[in-house]
């Protein structure tokens, strides 16, 4: 399976009517309470909301049409159209910068609550990378169709509250460490730190990494004749020592 490389500073476009320009601020103090904040149909459109940044981020090849619509950087939506070929499309995602090396947090949670379809090749997942961008971790909290991690099984492990499949490869440009959990769940909290302290101080994988992005979102292979992925409501927090 091919792997996104990470992606830093990219072009914002807003969307909510198609006479909106790119990089305009919207003031939404006149629109009624249940309308979105922020829009893209950009490949990479990203902005960010409540200590989150969000992006559509479409990087795979065969890529079709997907868009992202946000009321809250924790409460977001993604409609894509996307062949049902093999490779990944897209992985729209929230953002969460951390910035503190592994043995310096105290804590670090994430809780999630989503809408998922019942058709289409994806999984939902946690893609956590180092500051360097030398170890990208994924923990996938629920999959359909046909999609796989990269690797070669390491076993099961019981972590953060859950029991992971772990598997563990490379795509060329960095280590890949992917937890799937082996009961699907649209709904639930991880304790994230547990299983970067196994990554380094039980497996020796890693040593002590900056961690930077925690990104939550939908890494999505197919969604033929348009398929919905609601995040009802996102939360990711850390403390240091």
């Amino acid at each position: 399976m091919g792997r996104r490389h990470p992606h830093r500073t990219t072009l914002t476009r807003l969307l909510l009517t198609p006479t909106v320009a790119a990089g305009v601020a919207l003031g939404l103090t006149s629109a009624p309470a249940q309308a979105a904040v922020w829009s893209t149909c950009d490949q990479w459109g990203n902005t960010s909301l409540d200590g989150y940044t969000l992006y559509n981020n479409i990087w795979g090849s065969g890529a079709g049409r997907q868009c992202l619509t946000a009321d809250s950087g924790t409460k977001w939506s993604v409609r894509a159209d996307h062949p049902n070929t093999s490779g990944i499309k897209s992985y729209p995602n929230a953002k969460k910068v951390v910035g503190k090396p592994v043995d310096s947090l105290a804590s670090l949670k994430s809780s999630y609550k989503v809408t998922v379809p019942s058709a289409g090749d994806y999984n939902t997942s946690y893609d956590i990378w180092d500051t360097d961008y030398d170890y990208e971790i994924m923990l996938w909290v629920n999959r359909h169709g046909n999609v796989g991690p990269l690797g070669t099984p390491q076993g099961t492990a019981r972590l953060g509250g859950h029991t992971w499949d772990v598997y563990k490869g490379s795509n060329g440009n960095n280590e890949v460490f992917s937890f799937l959990r082996t009961s699907d769940s649209s709904t639930g909290t991880v304790d994230i730190l547990p299983i970067l302290k196994w990554i380094k101080n039980t497996k020796g994988w890693m040593g002590n990494e900056t961690i930077g992005d925690v990104q939550f979102g939908y890494e999505i292979s197919g969604a033929a004749g348009g398929l919905d992925f609601r995040t009802n409501a996102l939360s990711t927090a850390f403390g240091a020592r």
